[in-house]
């Protein structure tokens, strides 16, 4: 229902329940809850603030999540399609791993890692990688393609396959992903890992 929301940060409060923002606009403040991470970078009240959100919908109240970067909103909400994982697990593992992080744990099936986040056992985070791994990867069956001038071998290696698949199953256009990955895999190399491929153009979409 609400892509983002744009106004000016009328006040932020950090408590056991979590991390608030209020942002006001067109008369109206909205109460959205974010990560810790999003939290220690908020800036001075009466400040702009656009965060990316999503409405949750419970049968006794509603709320809204925000985030500053579309790519954790989109992967909370890939988060989020796993039974067991609600909307507080969600949160605590964006906040324990950036996106890139938790992308290539999935992508490893690397559950080990995925329980340092609190809360989440062993059985939980391979239940994660087991929904999420071919979702990520296969995302809408979308056919890829990056700059043939950027690969050193005869064809796309998995790698970078893999990290464009992911982009893509963040909500980046194929035009988003296509003005960046030639950059990337000039710093990166066709043959990094596919973490870092991920980081890189991450990094070069938020700009």
């Amino acid at each position: 229902m609400y892509d983002y929301i744009k106004g000016e940060l009328a006040g932020c409060s950090s408590t056991k329940k979590g991390c608030f923002a209020t942002i006001e606009t067109g008369g109206i403040g909205y109460l959205i809850e974010i990560v810790g991470r999003d939290f220690a970078n908020l800036p001075e009240i009466n400040s702009d603030l656009k965060l990316y959100t999503v409405l949750n919908h419970k049968e006794d109240k509603m709320s809204l999540c925000g985030f500053l970067k579309r790519e954790d909103r989109d992967i909370f909400n890939i988060f989020t399609s796993v039974s067991g994982v609600g909307l507080k697990m969600a949160l605590t593992l964006i906040n324990s791993f950036d996106v890139a992080t938790l992308v290539g744990l999935v992508l490893e099936g690397n559950y080990k890692e995925l329980t340092k986040a609190k809360g989440v056992g062993p059985k939980l985070a391979q239940k994660i990688i087991l929904e999420l791994k071919d979702k990520l990867t296969n995302y809408g069956q979308v056919e890829i393609s990056a700059p043939s001038v950027y690969i050193s071998s005869s064809c796309t290696s998995q790698n970078v396959e893999d990290a464009l698949q992911v982009l893509y199953s963040l909500g980046y256009s194929k035009d988003e992903v296509s003005s960046v990955i030639g950059k990337v895999l000039q710093t990166t190399g066709a043959d990094a890992h596919a973490e870092d491929i991920l980081k890189e153009a991450l990094r070069l979409l938020s700009l």
